[in-house]
């Protein structure tokens, strides 16, 4: 067994075993390798086993560094962000896959500038030297094997839309994707999503006929898809689902043919962080070319490159590809906070799926 096969293990049996269930705040302590000078407060909406390698690699460049790393949903990170910006917080480094609330937070004057605007990583991902995404992360729809014949594998939203209209009762209640009202990035990729046009409505359409079972994170929906309570996950991370099917799930992860989304996680430092030379030195690692290295290694197997990833059916993803829609972390996402259209799209979200339902739940 490679020792690539064995972290991909580790880590997928970490956020499918032991996170399925809770969704309290969480916190998880990095003590420092040597003698510690500095201890991180980092804030974060990201599952601490996907991260783990990234700070456990950087300390090996810093042992004088600690890191409490505390956990959260990512509508509870922004609201508790909110509150810390206001004053001083105790927080030195957030995280989230939610980068539209991370604008927002970095637009009201939360950030700190860190003069790393020359990263070496594509443009879309950073935003006035102070938001800083780390990530290529593709939303996939994913199969169970078990569940799904090879047949019906779809590879676009209008095969899934079709699929679903041919074939209601088979996957009635076995379909799985967020709760766009509690999760962050459900209610990102929704936004994008309806940028399509006339598809997004009929995937509403046809995922509210088939009694679409929501949740709000990555690692509930792969746990139902994995011990199949769910056939198909819509609109999922890539990174989670392919580590899953190098742990061994019988998930089968295809990357969207007509156009796939793609989102970097972020982070930033808060103004008035109280180590923010530590924190900096964090990022740089981040998105230095060994925090990459490590980061396709262990928990985020896609690149920027557009590397061909052997667990996921579909083409590479190249920055010319034409099916590449990246969600560009610029000042364009704070209309997707806005009141107006939020209320919108969550009014419609709700007319055509209807209550939150458990995920895997029949």
């Amino acid at each position: 067994m490679s020792r690539a096969f064995r972290l991909a293990a580790g880590l997928v049996l970490a956020l499918l075993l032991g996170m399925g269930a809770a969704r309290a705040i969480e916190t998880h302590r990095f003590p420092a390798p040597g003698a510690e000078a500095v201890s991180l407060n980092l804030h974060a909406a990201t599952d601490v086993a996907a991260m783990r390698p990234l700070i456990e690699d950087f300390q090996a460049t810093r042992p004088d560094v600690g890191i409490t790393y505390t956990e959260y949903v990512t509508a509870e990170l922004f609201d508790r962000m909110r509150v810390a910006c206001e004053g001083a917080g105790g927080v030195d480094l957030v995280l989230s896959s939610s980068v539209d609330q991370l604008v927002k937070l970095v637009n009201d004057g939360c950030a700190e500038k860190l003069g790393l605007a020359s990263t070496g990583l594509p443009r879309w991902t950073r935003w006035r030297d102070e938001l800083f995404g780390f990530t290529f992360e593709p939303a996939v729809i994913v199969y169970n094997r078990d569940a799904v014949r090879p047949e019906d594998v779809r590879r676009t939203r209008a095969e899934l839309i079709d699929l679903l209209r041919a074939d209601p009762e088979r996957y009635a209640g076995r379909i799985g994707t967020y709760d766009v009202t509690s999760s962050g990035i459900g209610y990102l990729f929704s936004a994008y999503d309806a940028r399509a046009g006339a598809v997004f409505g009929r995937v509403m359409e046809a995922l509210g006929r088939a009694r679409v079972s929501l949740s709000c994170c990555t690692t509930d929906i792969l746990d139902a898809l994995s011990a199949g309570r769910l056939a198909i996950g819509y609109n999922l991370l890539g990174s989670y689902a392919v580590a899953a099917v190098r742990a061994g799930a019988p998930l089968r992860v295809v990357i969207p043919r007509d156009y796939t989304l793609v989102l970097s996680r972020a982070i930033f430092v808060p103004k008035r962080a109280p180590h923010t030379e530590a924190a900096r030195a964090f990022v740089a690692y981040l998105l230095s070319a060994r925090g990459q290295a490590r980061a396709r290694e262990t928990s985020f197997a896609f690149g920027f490159d557009g590397n061909t990833v052997p667990e996921a059916d579909g083409p590479a993803l190249p920055p010319a590809s034409a099916i590449l829609r990246p969600i560009e972390i610029s000042p364009e996402l704070l209309a997707i906070q806005d009141r107006a259209k939020r209320a919108r799209l969550l009014g419609d979200w709700r007319s055509a799926v209807g209550a939150p339902v458990e995920a895997g739940a029949r």
